[in-house]
Formats: C-alpha cells, sequence, structure tokens
C-alpha cells in the first residue's frame, strides 16, 4: 500500500474505533496495532475489516488488534501525526472502571511490556543469524574486530535486556522511566556481575544475598518495576512537594535495589529456573507428542495473537540455558501457512485471490510475517489453514525429535535459516521444507479450488414502466437579462454537459420556484437548488459562477431538501451586490438535468424576463 495513502488509513482506523476520547493506549506490534479501548461498543469492527490496509480485527488478550501487516509501523506513527491521539496517553483500563478477566490482563501485561522491543530484538537476531553464516563460510573469524563489534550489536540487546524490559515496564505499570532503568543498570553493574562470576558471597546490612545472573533475564526486573510502580504511590503520599524531585527518586533507588537483590532476585530467579525446567521436562517426556502437539496448536495461537505471551519463556529458556526450542519447534508453522498460501495462489485463476495470496506467500517465507498468509488466505478458505496446521505439528514432531534449538528470538524465515545452525540444524531444514512443499501440494491438489469463492449473483432486473416525459413550461426564477447556455462563462453549463437550458443575468436577488414541485437537492450554501417538478422535469438553478466560494455568506435559504414549494415561491434570497464586490459573475443558468427525456428544451423569452414568466418549453418526444 502506498505510504501517501496511509494517512486516510489513520484516520478512518481511529474513526472506526470509537474516537480518540476512546483510546486507553495504543501500542504495535510486529503486524498489529493494539489498541485498549474504554467501550468495546464503540468500536465499529465490521467497518475496521472493510478498510483498505487492513487484514483483520480481533479483540483478543483485552485488546482490540487491528492486523495491518508488514506497515504496521508507519500506520502506528501517521495514526499520531493526523490524531490527537498521545503517545502518553495517561489513561487505562483502571480508570475507566474496565473489569477483566485474569487471562486478559496477563497478556495485556505481556504484551505492553514485550511488543515495543519486539523489532529491536527481531533485528539483533537476525545479525547473530548473518554473524553465524559468515562464521561458518569462514568469511568472518570470532576474533577478527569486525565480527566483535557486530556481535556486540547482536548480543548487547539480549545482554541487557533488562534495561529495555526496566523501561517499557515502567511505562506499562505507570513508574518513572528513568528510576526503573535504574534499578535495572544497577543488576547489571560490572562489580556485582563480576561478584557472582567470581562466587563471592556479599551482604547487606549483615544480611546475606544471594548473587544470582541478572544478564539476559526477564522476570526479575519486570516484577522488580511493578513493586517500585506501588513503591512511588506510597512515597507520593509522604513526601513533601518541595522535595519530590530528588528525594524519590532516592528513596526508590536506596530501596528497591537492596531489595531486589535480597528478595525479588532470587526468587524470581527461582521461578525462572522452574519454568524453564517444567518447559523441557514436558517436552523431554515425549519430544515427538510434544513437539507435534505445539506445531499443531501453533497456528490458532498466531491467530488469536496471544503468540507473543510466550516471550518471557522462550527469553528465559536462552538465559537459563543460552538456547531456546519452543519458538524453534513452533517456528516451521511460518513456512506451512506460506506453502499453504503458495498452493492458493498457484491453484487459482481469480485475479484478485493472486494479487492477495502472492505477496502473502512471499511475506511468510522471506520475513516470517503470517498474520497476511492465515487471515487474507488459508483461514478465509478453512482447508488451507488446517491443512497448513497438520504439516506444521508434523515439522513441530520432527524439530523436537532432532533436538533443534536457536541462541537467540527469532521468526522462522529463509533469511533466518542461518541462525538454527547447531545441533539439529538439518533436522529443522528438513522439517521447514515438509512444511513449506507439503502444504503447498497438498492445498494444491485437495485444499483450494476456485469453486470456494462467493458465487456473484446475477442481478435480474425487472423491466420497468417507462413514464413518457409530458411537454411542460418552466417559469423564470428571476428576472434579468436571457443569455443561451453557450454564452455562460463555464464549460460544463456552455457545452450543455449538464443539460439543456438558459441562463439569467439577474436584475435582483429573488431567486423563485419554476414550477410546482418538491426541493430535491438544496445546497447549504444556498447557491444552487434542484427542483423535480410534479410533471416531471428535474431543473437546477445555479446562481452565479464558482458562488460556493463564498460558504453561504451572500445567501438567506427559505427552504430545505424535501419541501414542497409552488411556481413563484421564494427560494433563496441572494446578495447580488455582495456576489458582484467579491468579483464573481452572477450568471444564473436553469438547465433542465433529465434532458435526455425530452426531444426539445426551447427557450421562450428571447432578451428579458420577468419572474414568474416562461422561460423554457420542455418538449417531449
Amino acid at each position: 500500500m502506498a505510504k501517501k495513502n496511509y494517512e486516510n488509513l489513520a484516520k478512518e482506523i481511529v474513526r472506526y474505533i470509537g474516537g480518540v476520547e476512546n483510546v486507553n493506549t495504543l501500542i504495535h506490534c510486529a503486524t498489529r496495532l493494539r489498541f485498549k479501548v474504554k467501550n468495546t461498543q464503540n468500536v465499529d469492527k465490521k467497518k475496521l475489516e472493510q478498510l483498505e490496509g487492513v487484514i483483520t480485527v480481533l479483540d483478543s488478550g483485552g485488546q482490540i488488534q487491528v492486523v495491518i501487516g508488514q506497515h504496521v509501523a508507519d500506520v502506528y506513527d501517521t495514526i499520531f501525526e493526523v490524531t490527537d491521539l498521545k503517545k502518553e496517553n495517561p489513561s487505562d483500563a483502571e480508570e475507566s472502571g474496565e473489569k477483566k478477566n485474569l487471562l486478559n490482563t496477563f497478556m495485556d501485561t505481556i504484551s505492553g511490556i514485550f511488543a515495543p522491543v519486539l523489532g529491536v530484538m527481531s533485528g539483533a537476531g537476525m545479525l547473530k543469524a548473518l554473524l553465524i553464516l559468515c562464521t561458518t563460510f569462514g568469511w568472518l573469524k570470532s576474533d577478527m574486530g569486525t565480527y566483535r563489534i557486530l556481535y556486540a550489536a547482536a548480543d548487547g540487546v539480549f545482554t541487557f535486556i533488562p534495561v529495555f524490559l526496566a523501561y517499557t515496564a515502567a511505562k506499562k505499570f505507570r513508574a518513572n522511566e528513568f528510576v526503573a532503568v535504574g534499578v535495572a543498570a544497577a543488576l547489571l553493574y560490572p562489580d556485582l556481575t563480576a561478584a557472582y562470576s567470581a562466587g563471592e558471597a556479599l551482604t547487606f546490612l549483615k544480611i546475606p544475598v544471594v548473587l544470582v545472573s541478572y544478564t539476559s533475564s526477564v522476570i526479575p526486573i519486570v516484577i522488580s518495576v511493578y513493586a517500585l510502580s506501588k513503591l512511588e504511590k506510597g512515597l507520593k503520599r509522604i513526601v513533601p512537594t518541595v522535595c519530590k524531585t530528588f528525594l524519590t527518586p532516592l528513596l526508590s533507588l536506596a530501596i528497591m535495589v537492596p531489595a531486589t537483590y535480597l528478595v525479588i532476585g532470587p526468587i524470581a530467579d527461582t521461578v525462572g529456573k522452574a519454568l524453564a525446567s517444567g518447559y523441557t521436562g514436558l517436552v523431554g517426556l515425549n519430544p515427538v507428542i510434544a513437539g507435534g502437539l505445539l506445531g499443531l496448536i501453533w497456528p490458532a495461537a498466531v491467530m488469536f495473537g496471544v503468540h507473543w505471551g510466550f516471550v518471557p519463556i522462550v527469553m528465559n529458556n536462552i538465559a537459563e540455558y543460552g538456547r531456546d526450542t519452543l519458538f524453534t519447534i513452533t517456528g516451521p508453522n511460518n513456512m506451512a501457512q506460506a506453502g499453504a498460501t503458495l498452493g492458493v495462489f498457484l491453484k487459482t485463476k481469480d485475479k484478485s485471490v493472486k494479487e492477495l495470496a502472492g505477496p502473502a506467500a512471499l511475506s511468510a517465507v522471506l520475513a516470517g510475517i503470517t498474520e497476511p498468509a492465515i487471515y487474507g488466505v488459508t483461514l478465509r478458505f478453512k482447508r488451507p489453514f488446517f491443512i497448513g496446521a497438520v504439516f506444521s505439528g508434523i515439522a513441530g514432531a520432527i524439530v523436537a525429535a532432532a533436538g533443534t534449538g536457536a541462541p537467540t528470538l527469532l521468526g522462522t524465515s529463509i533469511l533466518t535459516l542461518p541462525g538454527y545452525i547447531g545441533v539439529g540444524f538439518v533436522g529443522f531444514l528438513i522439517a521447514c521444507a515438509i512444511a513449506y512443499f507439503g502444504s503447498a501440494i497438498v492445498t494444491y491438489f485437495f485444499g483450494y479450488s476456485d469453486d470456494m469463492l462467493p458465487k456473484k449473483e446475477e442481478k435480474k432486473e425487472e423491466p420497468q414502466e417507462i413514464i413518457p416525459a409530458k411537454d411542460e413550461a418552466l417559469l423564470a426564477p428571476v428576472s434579468g437579462k436571457v443569455i443561451p447556455l453557450s454564452e455562460v462563462r463555464d464549460e460544463a453549463f456552455a457545452g450543455g454537459i449538464l443539460g439543456q437550458g438558459a441562463a439569467v443575468i439577474p436584475e435582483n436577488g429573488e431567486i423563485c420556484a419554476p414550477c410546482d414541485g418538491v426541493i430535491s437537492v438544496m445546497y447549504p450554501t444556498g447557491h444552487a437548488v434542484g427542483i423535480k417538478s410534479d410533471i416531471g422535469a428535474e431543473i437546477l438553478i445555479h446562481v452565479g459562477m464558482d458562488t460556493v466560494t463564498l460558504n453561504g455568506s451572500c445567501f438567506d435559504v427559505k427552504v430545505k431538501a424535501g419541501d414542497y414549494v409552488k411556481a413563484g415561491q421564494l427560494l433563496v434570497r441572494a446578495n447580488i451586490e455582495g456576489i458582484k464586490k467579491e468579483g464573481l459573475d452572477i450568471t444564473t443558468p436553469v438547465i433542465v438535468a433529465n434532458t435526455a427525456d425530452y426531444m426539445q428544451i426551447k427557450t421562450v423569452a428571447e432578451e428579458s424576463v420577468k419572474s414568474g414568466e416562461v422561460l423554457l418549453n420542455c418538449v417531449s418526444k
């Protein structure tokens, strides 16, 4: 979609989401705008889904998720540029009185903390994958300066991920972002990191400190920032206003850093180890069954937008074991959905389906972005979606059996395959190939046909009774000099494009009805009026040229659309002198819009006419 269209799309999205006043917060992930709204009843989901550029809309995890695809970041930025929505919106669900269940609260919290950093984590992960490829083929060596600097760029994000999460968690929990970052920095402070590595025994006020590794950790800092948000609320009540600026951060750091080292960190580290061990144990019981089930249900997780809720587990696995297998097992799902979409693309002869399926298949296989494929193609026709899910399950079983893992957070695509080089890499390649080609072949032969497209019903138009136009005389709406339309200084009127008739150069501003009939159009600016006569003529009276630019300043409108009027009744009082002072032409065309219904529109008046005298004769065929 062209970038020039994002402005309209952004405005329409906010409009149908219920307006700026209905939005609590807005964030985005790799493909979706994630709105927290005050009232879901104000969201017009149907109209949102009809917008060009919107793939689908989901109400999931306590959020309204507008799936955009790869251009989501551009649309997100444009929303803040063209609307009054603020990125630092202080409203939240608590203030709006919204009640959410535990699952929705959990998903909303996870997405709010992790979604903002997914982009940089994905980029760093791909850079790691490229470095692995370079060292595998001997293009770079690990002791080279080039490699070390680029590796620092890639690994630095994951090493210092607590700092990133401290900032996003503080925004989510409404704590001071910079104090939160200060807490994270203290957890990664080189002296204490070295103390952990050396196995030193430390105490704080004679209380033993259980040192753990906070490098690449996710759970300790999130819990610590949550506690910080509660502490700050309490401090704001008791700290004098005159010294809040420095005393609140001082007390927050002095309390939270020791509290994290003494209590929160060790407990969170134990929880993290338990989660990692639990996941590893479940997969270890029967890797094939566990991998197959994970792969099978993963398309549904992506469909409902809850797949990013597993990011903390993945990051925790990397922190504990130096590698992750969860996103590796589920990774071939991207290939499966890409393959199913490719099968649809190859099979269909429908131009619109091809235009949608082609880019969606490429997006999934090259970038690992599957939402356009799922929502635009496979889920739409159902059978390709389930075929993709089955092959995702088969591939997941193969990957789990091979023991494949990745040392970083990766989204599976052709470009990121080097990131999986290591144990089980061959098995991973085989699984991806089976998922991609298997889904494509089965979908092509059994999963799709153009018969699935909705039938275009041919509307049989019932013959309508044609009522022939009758002869009719139309009166002059205003007194003045009569000129033929060909002399009007406007091409549309002069060329008869709008219909045949005549023009009057008014002597006064009293514009009256030329016949009995109904006002079909009454422009708010008063410069033009349409009338449907009782006999059948459709008349347009246009007072002056370009007078629409006056925005009604020289017109006093006396009727409205739908009013029934009698011939000679005052319709508009125009300030002719005022129009002239504005430098505009006062020539007033009177045309018959349905000229084609008549044999001839004949001008009766010759040089001048009085209001109420016959101006035109409509001669029937």
